[in-house]
């Protein structure tokens, strides 16, 4: 059992407010999942080639915080390209202008102990274990602000409770996935992601429907596209809550037996695995409250 949340504003005002909004909407989901939480927000594009990784880690072998600002300098040193790092907590966006699998070989080379949460020119990324308020309190997350996000918190029950398998999880760039629910067929899903040279970091049945459609979108699928194929490989019960630069999406699985509730006004759209995550929303009282439909794509634009 987790909690899923989404929340894209429609009225610019309230983009400095996406994150204050949205901290009740996860805490709202603790009882649903309290082992761990995240969140991905999506912001104002980097310019040009600009893009960023969305990083995580723990300790040093010393016992120390990772040096951050450390990082920065060295990339800039060996790889001769413009980086820059912001940081929260053990966590960091570090942008820069250089192709993103060159940065990611050179991480891997030279700091192995640090985790790739995201990629992109839209996306930050932050997921921990510990409750959903911790988590928030942690990385300030109501000071976080953009048109749009995809939360989540996590009661595990198929893989260990850390953070590289907490959601969201992504593929490719600027795309994230939480899902609530179950599927039956992760391992096969892999069998035939593999020799098509897609990737697994984790055994989290998640990872396996968030690879699929990345396979799918690296094909050419447009997202809706991509998730009329998931409906007909991916086996189980899950509701998919998706984001991209431009896109919120929801799907729920042929039988819906995971909850979902959607709430929509002229200024917002709110999504959440039970109403009381959306009950502090400014004007729900007059939303268009409804649940989403068994096997049928909701996107709304950002």
């Amino acid at each position: 059992m987790c909690g899923i949340v989404g929340l894209l504003v429609k009225t610019p005002a309230l983009r400095e407010r996406l994150g204050a909004l949205m901290v009740p909407m996860l805490i709202g989901m603790t009882e649903r999942g309290p082992d761990s939480a995240g969140l991905a927000v999506f912001g104002s594009p980097l310019p040009g080639n600009g893009r960023k990784l969305s990083l995580y880690s723990g300790l040093t072998d010393d016992g120390e915080d990772f040096n951050w600002v450390g990082l920065a300098h060295e990339l800039r040193a060996h790889l001769e390209v413009t980086a820059s790092i912001q940081t929260r907590g053990n966590h960091a966006i570090l942008s820069f202008e250089a192709a993103p699998a060159l940065v990611k070989r050179w991480l891997k080379e030279h700091h192995p102990k640090l985790h790739v949460l995201s990629t992109g020119r839209s996306i930050d990324l932050y997921k921990d274990v510990g409750s959903p308020a911790l988590v928030a309190e942690r990385y300030g997350l109501a000071g976080l602000s953009g048109s749009h996000l995809v939360g989540h918190t996590r009661m595990a029950t198929e893989s260990a409770v850390t953070p590289d398998r907490a959601h969201p999880f992504t593929a490719g760039e600027d795309f994230c996935l939480v899902h609530n629910g179950s599927l039956s067929n992760p391992n096969g899903i892999r069998r035939m992601l593999e020799p098509r040279g897609i990737t697994f970091d984790t055994d989290n049945d998640t990872e396996a429907a968030c690879r699929f459609l990345e396979w799918r979108l690296r094909e050419g699928d447009d997202l809706k596209t991509a998730l009329q194929k998931g409906f007909e490989e991916l086996d189980g019960f899950y509701t998919f809550l998706m984001g991209t630069p431009g896109q919120l999406a929801l799907i729920r699985d042929p039988f819906a037996c995971k909850p979902a509730v959607v709430a929509e006004t002229d200024d917002y759209v709110a999504i959440a695995s039970e109403f009381r995550s959306l009950a502090h929303l400014p004007g729900v009282r007059d939303a268009h409250v409804f649940e989403p439909a068994p096997e049928e794509m909701y996107v709304w634009n950002a």
